[in-house]
């Protein structure tokens, strides 16, 4: 497929997926349940964070993580005392404990208290035209306090060698448009096209029958690499794409 064609094809594809049907299935549809930024930005870092396996499981794990957070999360995390962290402890999803959760609640207070939030941070030195070298600082911030060691593989880091598919997956929520009412929009000082794909074996199998990409493995020279040919179909807005990928793939098993 020549280039043309292949940004005709994807361009229709990513229209066809970026749709609020989306949301019926994915995870994405917590945040939708608020309308306060911070509520919006905390619900999707946690439910991003949890986002492997079955999407059913996540959905479901996900609404149970909002509930033990009283469906007030900013609330919960800015005024939560140690002796909150006690009904938090019995949640488990994967490899996600109840400790790591517990971690993640007195991280995101720390984030919010010392490093202006979510936002203030991933906002920070972006001429560098990926936000990838940001979210390895961000794993520094985020593990400031004290915390068990097996929490820290719970936020990848780029700089290691991670495609960090769950960051990036967060990145897209609150940066891209939300004009087709599927992602956010909330954190306008950030350009779309500083955003990597949220590479997945459903979007890297696809990406390599398209010749986007050819490494074999799904990590950071992988994603790079993806970013370079998505940048190529659009140089704003290279993330639209995942829409079409992701579709191809677990919808029309391309």
């Amino acid at each position: 497929m020549k280039k043309l064609e292949l940004k005709a094809f994807l361009d229709a594809k990513a229209e066809q997926y970026e749709h609020p049907k989306f949301l019926e299935a994915d995870p994405i549809q917590i945040p939708h349940r608020f309308s306060r930024k911070e509520d919006i930005e905390i619900s999707a870092f946690l439910t991003a964070t949890i986002a492997w396996g079955n999407r059913k499981s996540i959905i479901n794990n996900a609404s149970r993580l909002m509930e033990l957070l009283e469906q007030a999360p900013f609330d919960f995390i800015k005024n939560h005392k140690e002796t909150d962290l006690g009904a938090l402890e019995p949640f488990v999803h994967r490899t996600f404990n109840g400790d790591d959760l517990c971690y993640f609640v007195k991280a995101l207070q720390h984030i919010y208290l010392k490093h202006g939030g979510l936002e203030g941070i991933f906002q920070h030195d972006l001429k560098q035209g990926s936000l990838q070298p940001i979210i390895s600082k961000f794993k520094t911030h985020f593990f400031e306090l004290p915390h068990q060691q097996r929490t820290q593989k719970h936020v990848s880091d780029p700089l290691k060698g991670s495609a960090a598919k769950r960051i990036n997956m967060f990145l897209r929520w609150m940066v891209r448009p939300a004009d087709k009412g599927v992602d956010f929009g909330l954190w306008e000082k950030i350009s779309p096209a500083y955003l990597s794909c949220p590479l997945d074996v459903h979007s890297g199998n696809v990406a390599r029958k398209l010749k986007l990409l050819k490494r074999k493995q799904n990590d950071a020279k992988a994603l790079a690499e993806l970013d370079q040919s998505l940048r190529k179909l659009d140089a704003y807005d290279p993330v639209k794409y995942d829409f079409a990928l992701f579709g191809l793939g677990v919808f029309e098993k391309f």
